[in-house]
């Protein structure tokens, strides 16, 4: 009961301290000293370690646009070095999505690099149906198809290995918040 109580504590404080830090003006993301403010609309959300691991540094949801049925989210992963090439960690982000039909997954994503200050970043585009899996991890999990959904990946290259960024959700309303992604990617300093 004791441990429960102070797990408790725990994710409530860490909602307070991100909320706190947040203000009007968003929340600041610090990847390996350079820092950016998210947009004011993106809500830091508690990591439960306990579920989802050590390597999630962040996780934003990102409200819904009119018409879609579910918020966007945002994940920052970091695995210290230990993600695989770009090639591969590019391949397993397309292998997230089915293409519409009588398309092929190269048809409907979109890779480019570009520099952040000094940072090398592989900058991904995904449409399509989202084969959303849970546990993620697990040898046979549960696939449920979510079809008109949109990825922004970032594969953020620092000096301590590189960070993973994805923000994945309905099509619309990851199309209503890409500049503010971009900005904000754009905005480490």
């Amino acid at each position: 009961m004791r441990h429960i109580a102070c797990t408790l504590i725990a994710v409530v404080l860490a909602v307070f301290v991100a909320r706190a830090t947040a203000g009007d003006k968003g929340t600041t993301v610090n990847l390996d000293g350079l820092k950016s403010t998210t947009p004011a609309n993106w809500q830091a959300q508690p990591i439960d370690v306990k579920k989802v691991g050590t390597f999630r540094k962040y996780q934003f949801a990102i409200p819904k646009a009119d018409g879609d049925k579910e918020d966007a989210e945002l994940l920052i992963l970091h695995l210290g070095g230990s993600g695989g090439n770009n090639d591969a960690n590019i391949d397993r982000w397309k292998k997230m999505f089915a293409p519409p039909p009588g398309k092929t997954i190269d048809d409907v994503s979109k890779v480019e690099k570009l520099k952040v200050g000094d940072v090398p970043v592989v900058y991904v585009e995904i449409s399509g149906t989202y084969l959303y899996k849970f546990p993620p991890f697990a040898p046979n999990p549960k696939v449920t198809p979510k079809e008109n959904y949109r990825f922004i990946g970032a594969i953020f290259d620092s000096k301590e290995g590189p960070y993973y960024i994805r923000l994945t959700g309905p099509a619309r309303t990851v199309e209503a918040n890409k500049k503010g992604f971009d900005e904000w990617l754009k905005g480490f300093k």
